[in-house]
This record gives structure tokens, sequence and C-alpha cells, in this order.
């Protein structure tokens, strides 16, 4: 697959937990920062305190091939407590791609919650990269005849940590009330 294809990921999990309890961990923008290996942090932007169309984020990750880096996330779609998305943009420029612009961002995410039996969530998270430039871009300049390859391992690098963040929002959506 191909950048400019918007390659996408997607990993699911089942809770032992009603969708609002699951609902309430994955609307914490902070959370992810614990479980994740590549978010270091978040924090709400412009007076906003929860999601609501329209509201900023600011992430700061770190990766062993590029180093430290932030992001403004844009959320794009929200329908409690089902839908949660938002559209990653470049506020520095980081990656060559333009002025930020969540109509045209980096990634965009999401997480999907489904009813299950018996009281339960299918939750799944899902990332689609591109159209702008990302730390992908700056891999595929560097080897442009491997351009696949990159894809496909930055997708299975997501694909782990995706993995983590919903391992962790189980463990803590299914722990019994204090």
């Amino acid at each position: 697959m191909r950048y400019a294809d918007g390659p996408t990921a997607t990993t699911e999990t089942h809770i032992a937990a009603p969708p609002a309890r699951v609902w309430e961990l994955v609307t914490d923008i902070g959370l992810p920062a614990r479980l994740s290996p590549e978010l270091q942090r978040a924090t709400w932007l412009d007076g906003a305190t929860a999601p609501v169309p329209g509201a900023r984020f600011e992430g700061r990750n770190t990766h062993p091939l590029l180093g430290t880096w932030r992001t403004h996330s844009h959320v794009v779609e929200l329908v409690e407590p089902r839908i949660f998305a938002w559209a990653v943009t470049d506020p520095d420029d980081r990656f060559d791609g333009g002025a930020p612009d969540p109509g045209h961002p980096l990634a965009t995410w999401r997480f999907d919650l489904s009813p299950a039996p018996g009281g339960a969530t299918l939750l799944r998270h899902t990332v689609r990269l591109g159209p702008a430039r990302s730390g992908v871009s700056l891999a595929i300049d560097r080897a442009p005849d491997h351009e696949e390859a990159v894809v496909a391992a930055r997708l299975d690098e997501l694909r782990a940590n995706m993995n983590a963040t919903l391992h962790g929002i189980r463990s803590l959506a299914q722990q019994p009330a204090a």
C-alpha cells in the first residue's frame, strides 16, 4: 500500500463493561499517554475540557527514529457514547506539509464503541494515515523504492501501540468499582 492510498490500521477488543464506562475512558485524552509508547502527553487547548466537535488538543510524541514533536488534534466526530474521532495536524510544519488543516490531516484517529451481549462493549480503534505529510513521508523520502515496506512497517508499529492502548482501557474498564 502506498501512503497516498490512505492506509489504515484497526484493532478491536471486547470489554466486560458497559459502553458508558468505556466511553469515559476513551474520551479522557490524557489516558492514552499512560498506555502508549509514542504519545507522551495530551492537553486540551483553547479552554476546552472535554471533547466536543471542533475542540482541539495538543499531543507530545516521541519515536526512536523521529525524536520528539507536537501535534494539534481537532475533534471531527463525536457521537456519545459511540464515536470519538480526531484529525491530527502538524502545527510546526515539522513534516513539510504546509499550514495545519484538519481537513487535510497527517492522520485521523477514532474509537468506535458498540454494545455487546451481556452489557459488554466492542471497542474498535482505527487510524488512517494522510493525506498530509507525516513522519512516514520523511522515511519514504529517504527510501522511495521501499514505500510499501515503510508504510507496512509503520502500520504494524501503530497496531502494536493501539493494542497496548486497548489492553489498558480494557483493564481499567473491567476493574471493580472502588
